[in-house]
């Protein structure tokens, strides 16, 4: 009997459990990597460039980035506690996520209409926006947030369009043929077509990754930051750095009027539309990203 798309939708979430077998590396080491550069965590970075060098395949893909023109090091890295000691144990870990979900990608083929590189460049202009957001939340009154992991939610918030077009690609044909025809946003034509959208689909195989619930919820709630609890402020950053940067990819001098949901994020964090506007027109603009987006796709 022919599925309905619901039940096809149904049917996708539980399969996402096990697309971490894709994974170039194991999920035990994700997780080690996780707990060691935790804040509560006594590691040592010797320690940490040990875990990590069990995976040869993964040292040299890493060192490859670290000496990429996105980071611009002055001498070249040739070993992981030198890169370590350069970029910092949490960059080495998001790089460490990105390059596993860039070796998911080139294990299927995309849909024709799917856009890797703008994929890539829209997850790291968030991600940046993320950053920026995050301090000028922080100065504004916010509780302590996690700078370095509001980063990972940007890199990783659409990691459920993604993973659809290369498991469903037809059903990722249908809800873009929906989003173009309706001019929806593209959570909202997922949700119209199968009733889930993306931040679910992320969160889901965020989870079973054993990524921790301060990444996987923002991303899960990204668009409706109002239903994340206490991960609220970190959502509703996401929401905010995600909305600005589709807004600046209209080539926009300014979001204006301001969509609702911006305002009512603005206000959530206490924060001005035009300082968050300015920061993310200047991060949102650079050219490293566009350079690491073409080494990933």
């Amino acid at each position: 009997m022919t599925q309905t798309r619901y039940e096809r939708g149904h049917e996708f979430l539980a399969f996402l459990p096990t697309i971490g077998q894709d994974l170039p590396y194991s999920m035990t080491l994700l997780r080690d990597l996780f707990d060691m550069t935790s804040d509560k965590s006594l590691a040592s970075m010797p320690e940490m460039a040990r875990t990590l060098g069990q995976d040869q395949g993964l040292t040299a893909k890493v060192l490859a980035m670290a000496n990429s023109a996105f980071y611009g090091l002055q001498s070249r890295v040739s070993t992981l506690p030198r890169a370590l000691a350069l970029l910092g144990v949490r960059e080495i870990r998001q790089l460490v996520l990105v390059l596993g979900v860039q070796s998911i990608c080139s294990r299927r083929t995309l849909p024709h209409a799917f856009d890797l590189h703008a994929y890539w460049k829209h997850q790291l202009q968030v991600a940046a926006v993320c950053k920026e957001l995050g301090h000028l939340a922080r100065a504004a009154g916010q509780p302590a947030l996690d700078i370095d992991l509001l980063y990972t939610t940007g890199l990783l918030h659409d990691l459920g369009k993604l993973l659809t077009a290369l498991h469903r690609p037809q059903d990722w044909d249908a809800m873009e043929k929906l989003r173009q025809d309706e001019g929806l946003p593209a959570f909202a034509a997922e949700d119209r077509y199968w009733g889930l959208e993306h931040g679910v689909v992320g969160a889901i195989t965020l989870n079973s990754w054993n990524i921790p619930q301060e990444l996987t919820e923002p991303v899960n709630w990204h668009h409706v930051p109002e239903l994340a609890k206490e991960w609220q402020p970190q959502a509703t950053i996401l929401c905010l750095a995600d909305a600005l940067c589709h807004a600046l990819e209209q080539d926009e001098a300014e979001p204006a009027p301001p969509a609702p949901h911006v305002l009512a994020c603005l206000k959530r964090l206490g924060l001005e539309l035009a300082p968050a506007w300015a920061l993310a027109r200047e991060r949102f603009h650079d050219e490293r990203l566009e350079e690491m987006a073409t080494l990933l796709q």
